[in-house]
C-alpha cells in the first residue's frame, strides 16, 4: 500500500496531444503513472464485481480516471454510474487504500488506484455493462487459484488487502 500523496502537477509545457488524449492524461503518461479510483462492490454471497473494458482481456474493479476537479470518491461514484448504471452514495464508500501495480492495458505504465469498498446493502444486483464495459463477472475473492485474466492491481494488491481485512475482522 502507498502512503504518499499522488497529486498531479501541471507539466511545464503542453505537448501536442492526439485527439483522444486530454491534458490530464498527458501529465499522467509523462509521469509514467495512471491515477484511477475503483470500487469493491459485493453481492449477497460476498463475491466481488469485476469488469472487462471493450478491446481488453483483463478484468478489474469498476472505476476509472478522474475528470479535472473531482475527488477520488466523486470519480468512483461517477464511474460506477457510467459503467454499470449503479448509483452509489459517497457516504456508503469506505477507503480501502491506495495501491500501485503495473497497468493492465497501458504497456510500460503503472496504475495508482484509490480503492473504496461499498459497505451498504449489495448495490450491483441490477448492474449492466454500459459505456466502455464489455463484460461483468463476479469473483470469489478467496478462490484459489485466481483467474489468470485479472488486472495486476486487483490480483496482486486489492484482493490480498481484502483478504487481510477479513482475517483481522
Amino acid at each position: 500500500m502507498l502512503t504518499t500523496d499522488h497529486a498531479l502537477e501541471a507539466a511545464p509545457e503542453s505537448p501536442v496531444l492526439p485527439a483522444a488524449l486530454t491534458a490530464s492524461d498527458a501529465v499522467q503518461l509523462e509521469q509514467g503513472t495512471i491515477h484511477v479510483s475503483a470500487v469493491v462492490i459485493r453481492n449477497s454471497g460476498g463475491e466481488v464485481l469485476t469488469v472487462r473494458k471493450s478491446g481488453t482481456d483483463r478484468f478489474m474493479l469498476p472505476g476509472g480516471k478522474p475528470v479535472p476537479g473531482e475527488t477520488p470518491v466523486q470519480t468512483a461514484v461517477r464511474e460506477c454510474e457510467e459503467e454499470l448504471g449503479v448509483e452509489l452514495w459517497p457516504e456508503d464508500l469506505r477507503a480501502l487504500g491506495t495501491f500501485q501495480a503495473v497497468a493492465a492495458n497501458e504497456p510500460g505504465l503503472l496504475v495508482t488506484g484509490e480503492v473504496f469498498v461499498h459497505d451498504a446493502a449489495p448495490a450491483a444486483v441490477d448492474a449492466a455493462p454500459a459505456a466502455e464495459i464489455a463484460e461483468l463477472r463476479w469473483l470469489c475473492p478467496a478462490s484459489a487459484p485466481l483467474p489468470e485474466d485479472l488486472a495486476p492491481l486487483l490480483s496482486e494488491e486489492i484482493l490480498p488487502a481484502l483478504q487481510a481485512e477479513v482475517a483481522t475482522a
